[in-house]
């Protein structure tokens, strides 16, 4: 059907843009000309009321702009410590060997940290296991059925719901146990967006904090979890790529001992090239969506390869689809193989808008940086103190829900390695 096309779901029209060139307008335009707000309507349920797509255009600039200041790497880097402590307890309870659900494992560790560096002392140290299952039910509540009927009355949307409600209850009663005991200062997430302030001069309120941090979860929480999992399949069904950042870890290990700190983690570039392409095969969304908000004209290619100008008429969604955008040929050789080395210095393909994992231009994922460095520390751990086999076949995605991840379990043998007697079993 070539690269712009359109298709017709449930009376909605659905352009469908493939390509940098095509895409360029959807992920550089102005929200006036091009809109998420249309189409985002189905995540106010989960959300909740005051944040994100419940508000104008304007207030959820300045909440993103919270975000933004709490990625800057000014703050990532007091977030590292927090990682490393985190992961090295959790794997110092795995045995000489076994064998583990390596989906189940990394969604409990990504919980952890989460809840370490984002959610504060009072989640991660009394809360813990209730926040854990009710984020697995709002997770769980984004279907795809969800997009077209957030609120269809249906078990995962009652789950979603009460899931829901009760993290507002239990962050609202955090935030103003901060808020009345006046002294105590946090590094975390949570204390930043309690210290937050709108242009003019309002401080956030409890809703508004409660609401940013589930937001902030759900956009992050589980694709860390899912992508952990893929980069772990992928590189134990790939030697060559897996041997590679094995000899990396053990070549900074030489280098720098047994610490970790956010100068490491980037010098680990064989690890990043497998991340990334570990997302390009297997984004955190099926497609990213806009509404068309004023006409406006692309330039595609037909079935044929022929190049024409079409136009996007006013009112029709606009769609990018991720899984068909990340593995076009013309930009990437052997665009189905897992290949980290087409992002090296010699090749650099998928340049500008060819990778879109984390979206692009006016609307990018600002917690990109901390979701590399969440998997970097994991994997990094994992590379340097383990043997690892995939025993389950390599996974399959389950396609129903809105952020596709691997379908069952996951199930991985392990063995701890033999370290020299100059170094530890520490990161």
């Amino acid at each position: 059907m070539g690269s712009v096309f359109t298709v017709s779901l449930l009376q909605h029209k659905v352009t469908f843009l493939v390509g940098p060139e095509e895409s360029r307008h959807f992920y550089r335009g102005l929200d006036s000309e091009i809109s998420q707000d249309e189409v985002s309507q189905f995540t106010v349920p989960t959300f909740g009321p005051g944040v994100a797509f419940d508000v104008d255009y304007a207030t959820r600039h300045e909440q993103i702009r919270f975000f933004g200041d709490i990625m800057k790497p000014a703050k990532l880097r007091t977030y590292v410590d927090l990682m490393v402590a985190e992961v090295e307890g959790y794997f110092a309870r795995w045995g000489q060997s076994g064998t583990v659900d390596m989906k189940h494992e990394l969604e409990l560790l990504v919980t952890l940290i989460a809840s370490r560096c984002l959610l504060g002392e009072e989640v991660r140290e009394k809360m813990f296991g209730e926040v854990s299952t009710l984020l697995r039910d709002i997770n769980d509540g984004m279907r795809l059925v969800t997009i077209m009927f957030p609120r269809l009355p249906i078990p995962a949307h009652s789950r979603r719901d009460r899931a829901r409600a009760r993290l507002g209850e239990i962050f609202s009663n955090i935030v103003r146990s901060r808020r009345s005991s006046g002294g105590a200062r946090h590094g975390d997430m949570l204390q930043c967006l309690i210290d937050a302030t709108y242009k003019d001069g309002r401080a956030t309120t409890e809703t508004e904090v409660a609401g940013m941090l589930v937001a902030a979860l759900f956009a992050g929480q589980h694709t860390s979890s899912n992508t952990n999992t893929w980069t772990g399949a992928s590189l134990l069904t790939h030697p060559k790529h897996l041997g590679a950042t094995v000899e990396e870890q053990a070549r900074i290990l030489r280098r720098h001992g047994d610490r970790v700190d956010y100068a490491v983690l980037a010098e680990m570039d064989t690890l990043q090239r497998c991340i990334k392409e570990t997302l390009r095969l297997h984004p955190p969304a099926l497609m990213l969506m806009r509404h068309a908000r004023q006409s406006f004209i692309v330039s595609g290619k037909d079935s044929n390869g022929g190049k024409h100008e079409y136009e996007v008429p006013k009112g029709h969604t606009v769609a990018s689809p991720l899984l068909l955008h990340n593995t076009m040929p013309h930009v990437y050789r052997d665009p189905c193989e897992f290949d980290p080395e087409r992002f090296s210095a010699m090749r650099e393909e998928g340049a500008g808008l060819a990778y879109a994992s984390f979206g692009s231009g006016r609307h990018a994922c600002v917690g990109e940086a901390f979701a590399y460095m969440q998997i970097k520390v994991i994997w990094s751990h994992l590379l340097r103190n383990f043997e690892l086999q995939l025993e389950s076949p390599f996974p399959e995605t389950d396609w129903n829900v809105v952020m596709p991840g691997p379908k069952g379990k996951v199930m991985v043998t392990y063995n701890r390695r033999k370290l020299a007697a100059t170094t530890t079993t520490t990161i």
